[in-house]
């Protein structure tokens, strides 16, 4: 399949190389050039612009970071929807806002074009090894098309709705939830040790009961050993993520109280100096409430 791909940070590309490796050609452009220049030796070809990237595409795939990086890509004058052709699928796997997403329905829609969200859930590491977990929505004959797409770089595709916006909304409550077992796990963490037990006796009881999900066991580690560098995911997106959570709650009036105790937390990590951390990195605020100094 002819393929585009635009946005090349650390999940960008390991999924763009689980693309060529699964024989799709694909055809990359990211703001930093180089960063799409390293694929070219795996047969990647390079575009100068989004559009020129999207203008050949049966799928066009955008990952990045946020909606004025996606809003730049798809919207400024001669990028990506301009160049791509009627009858093409963007698909979008950046964590955006429900709003944002919303918007890309209805423009590609103007254009005669199709518009599927693909969230994905699971880390840099977890990209590079095709085990992402794909959360679709969008018409259901544009999702089958893009199922060989998807098996390429998950271990899972779970196909929620044929509103695509609806992927965003399950993406953002995903996020919600690691981030509130970050805060779960780091405060049980820290009353452990204030009361003298020695925390690996609990994290042995934890990995080995009823905590042994793959979630529980990363982000223990890194809390138990408070060390959140290098980052998989840096605490500002953590937050972003939380910010576009805490705005589609208003939207439809629901208290989210959790979603707002962590938003402080991202808020103190960041003002502490954390931003290049991971985000598991708001433990350390709670440790720090906890008067818990980083060698103990």
């Amino acid at each position: 399949m002819n393929v585009a791909f635009i946005g090349l940070g650390n999940m960008g590309s390991a999924i763009a190389r689980n693309l060529i490796g699964a024989g799709h050609a694909l055809t990359v452009y990211n703001r930093t050039r180089s960063r799409a220049e390293a694929l070219e030796s795996l047969g990647a070809k390079v575009a100068a612009t989004p559009a020129e990237a999207a203008a050949n595409a049966e799928a066009l795939f955008t990952m990045l970071a946020d909606d004025r990086a996606v809003e730049a890509v798809m919207f400024a004058p001669g990028n990506a929807i301009q160049g791509l052709r009627a009858g093409a699928i963007h698909v979008s796997m950046s964590t955006i806002s429900v709003a944002l997403s919303g918007r890309l329905a209805e423009a590609h829609r103007e254009r005669e074009q199709h518009y599927v969200a693909a969230t994905v859930f699971g880390r840099p590491d977890a990209a590079a090894a095709a085990k992402l977990f794909v959360v679709v929505a969008g018409p259901p004959e544009q999702i089958q098309f893009c199922q060989p797409l998807f098996d390429a770089v998950g271990q899972r595709t779970f196909v929620v709705a044929e509103d695509a916006p609806a992927a965003n909304v399950i993406k953002l409550a995903g996020n919600f939830l690691i981030s509130a077992t970050i805060e779960g796990l780091a405060e049980a963490i820290a009353l452990v040790r204030k009361h003298g037990i020695d925390q690996n006796a609990f994290l042995d009881f934890l990995k080995g009961s009823f905590f042994s999900a793959p979630v529980y066991r990363n982000y223990l580690s890194m809390l138990a050993a408070d060390k959140f560098e290098p980052a998989g995911f840096k605490l500002p997106l953590g937050f972003k993520d939380n910010r576009l959570l805490l705005s589609a709650a208003e939207a439809v009036a629901v208290p989210m109280p959790l979603a707002s105790l962590v938003h402080d937390r991202f808020v103190a990590a960041m003002a502490q100096g954390l931003s290049e951390s991971d985000w598991a990195a708001i433990g350390r605020i709670t440790y720090r409430d906890a008067g818990l100094k980083r060698d103990t």
